[in-house]
């Protein structure tokens, strides 16, 4: 009987340890959202938003930057403005003097990757031919402008900044230049313009997604109006065949997302030459992870503001 009661006191004292098991919280997802972004009715505007926050973080001329250096401390690579259709050929010429005119870019010249993978620049590995001189195309500005060329050599980087050498074809305005790097964003901005860096992404970890002009490679390099996403830790994933309503948490999670930064790209809209007039597809829905984990739906009910003016994206989203 001893024994007995020992044994129930024991079983009731182990009992007594193990935690009940508590109910997993329901996920609740957040309201539906309705925004608009101003990009002009010539696209002149980059516009950064912040899903988290329903705000725009940043904007731009897009014109105001020519070039993009990466800045992690590892970082070599640069990338163009795409949004003004730019374009880089190398010269495989070393003598900064020789390179004075154009011939031959037409066959040579690249784009960036509308992917924005870095691996596939226009500039590449520039320190694979120590001081070979590139030709840029600057592109063009909102007005169809073309903004001309410019003659650049990068001549070094550490894990603190590029050295780069720069002038007009026929060597006038001539400069050398510290590009310098900061890993709070994503890339040093550089303007030929004024032949200094310039502000233009806000930092990285304050936004999700930019409405711009970009290169999209079609049957040729053709200009686009879209929208990108961040590059830093941000994935996103089309979906054309569930409705926007049945997008939910388990089925974002349910879901291969893609880094690529044109995954949303431009084609939520068409251009409809009968009415002269895009025409957005709702149906068209994309499910986005940002930086820190959240998912978000998000699709497209418009291209114009009230007054009929295109360049203004209207877009509902919910943080799931």
């Amino acid at each position: 009987m001893k024994f007995l009661i020992l044994f129930i006191s024991s079983v009731m004292v182990l009992s007594s340890c193990v935690k009940e098991e508590l109910p997993v919280p329901k996920h609740d997802p957040g309201n539906i959202i309705t925004n608009t972004v101003n990009m002009g009715s010539n696209y002149k505007w980059q516009v950064y938003f912040n899903l988290k926050n329903n705000t725009v973080v940043g904007e731009n001329l897009k014109t105001s930057w020519d070039l993009g250096f990466e800045t992690s401390s590892d970082g070599y690579r640069i990338i163009l403005n795409s949004s003004k259709a730019m374009y880089a050929a190398k010269t495989n010429q070393t003598d900064f003097s020789l390179v004075t005119d154009t011939i031959g870019f037409s066959a040579t010249k690249d784009f960036d990757s509308p992917t924005g993978n870095m691996e596939q620049t226009a500039i590449g590995d520039w320190r694979l031919i120590p001081n070979q001189v590139y030709l840029i195309d600057r592109g063009y500005n909102e007005l169809g402008s073309h903004q001309g060329f410019r003659k650049i050599v990068f001549e070094s980087v550490s894990d603190y900044s590029y050295a780069v050498r720069f002038s007009q074809l026929n060597g006038s305005g001539e400069t050398t230049l510290q590009i310098p790097k900061d890993v709070n964003y994503n890339f040093t901005f550089f303007s030929f313009t004024t032949s200094s860096t310039v502000m233009v992404e806000p930092p990285k970890i304050d936004w999700d997604i930019v409405f711009t002009q970009y290169l999209e490679e079609l049957s040729t390099p053709y200009l686009v109006t879209g929208c990108l996403l961040n590059k830093y830790k941000t994935m996103a994933k089309a979906d054309s065949i569930t409705a926007f309503n049945s997008i939910n948490y388990d089925f974002a999670l349910s879901q291969l997302l893609s880094s690529n930064i044109n995954v949303i790209g431009y084609d939520w809209k068409e251009y409809n030459f009968t009415t002269s007039s895009y025409l957005v597809s709702p149906n068209k829905n994309y499910i986005i992870q940002d930086q820190n984990g959240f998912y978000y739906k998000l699709h497209f009910i418009d291209f114009y503001n009230n007054s009929g003016i295109k360049g203004n994206p209207t877009f509902e989203f919910q943080k799931l």
